[in-house]
């Protein structure tokens, strides 16, 4: 039994080294097919923490700070900037305020409610063709700004603040022959400015105004319309109640009525120039 044990001891010690000759071979072949993978160079962090001085390392610090122009004419120029800047970003509210855009955009909304629909036309739909309607109303001032104005300013005969001036007469006048002259009387009275001329009024004053008598002239002219939409409302409620049909909600009759009698007398040409005309056009 010793001697069989011997043999098979010698022949597994004999198995072992074999596989372990060759996995040494396999590994000798392997590393020559195979390169070698380069190291991965880790890149150096700027500069940022180390100090002029010594080189050493400090703590990371964050400083804010503005750098004023020296000289006269750069700060010039910063503030022409800084006000172009501001101007772009008032240019929707001085649209709204200071143009057609309010009485034309109060009109459209007050018809589509007399017509009795929540979403058609599309509200980007009416705000667009608002828009538009305010640029060709407001066509004549802007020629006139322009005449009087942008190109006498583009040709450096006047300067900025001239050119300022003189675009904003166009405006207020424009403004003053849409406003009543009770609605600018009330805020001259709240900024006790006492009698002033016409030609002297702030701006301050005639925007306020001109924007109360937009408002109160668009209702004025949303009633308008709402009346003989209401008439057709009244008429279907007294029919549907006649016939006895009390659960049909007279709005899914008369909404049809209304859209159809507004096609017929072709009622955005009659909206639209009623608009135009409003403004002396």
């Amino acid at each position: 039994m010793s001697a069989a044990a011997s043999h098979h001891r010698s022949a597994g010690l004999l198995l072992r080294g074999v596989a372990l000759t060759l996995l040494l071979s396999a590994w000798s072949v392997w590393a020559q097919v195979v390169p070698p993978v380069p190291p991965i160079e880790v890149p150096k962090v700027p500069a940022l923490l180390e100090t002029q001085a010594g080189g050493t390392n400090s703590p990371f610090s964050f400083n804010l700070g503005m750098n004023l122009p020296q000289k006269p004419q750069d700060v010039d120029v910063a503030i022409r900037i800084l006000f172009v800047i501001t101007l772009l970003s008032l240019a929707p509210s001085l649209i709204m305020l200071m143009t057609c855009f309010t009485r034309i955009i109060i009109v459209f909304s007050f018809l589509r409610n007399a017509l009795s629909l929540q979403g058609v036309p599309a509200n980007q739909l009416m705000v667009g063709f608002a828009l538009f309607m305010t640029f060709f109303i407001m066509a004549p001032v802007y020629n006139r700004i322009d005449q009087d104005a942008i190109k006498p300013y583009s040709a450096k005969q006047i300067t900025s603040t001239q050119a300022l001036d003189r675009a904003t007469v166009h405006v207020k006048d424009f403004m003053l022959k849409q406003a009543r002259a009770k609605d600018v009387e009330l805020f001259v009275g709240l900024a006790k400015m006492g009698p002033t001329p016409v030609e002297e009024l702030p701006l301050t004053v005639v925007i306020p105004g001109f924007v109360l008598s937009e408002l109160r002239t668009g209702f004025q002219m949303g009633f308008l319309l709402f009346i003989p939409f209401i008439l057709i409302d009244f008429v279907v409620a007294i029919v549907l109640m006649s016939l006895g049909l009390l659960f049909l909600p007279p709005v899914t009759i008369s909404m049809p009525l209304k859209i159809l009698l507004f096609v017929l007398v072709d009622g955005w040409t009659l909206v639209v120039r009623s608009l135009a005309l409003s403004f002396g056009m």
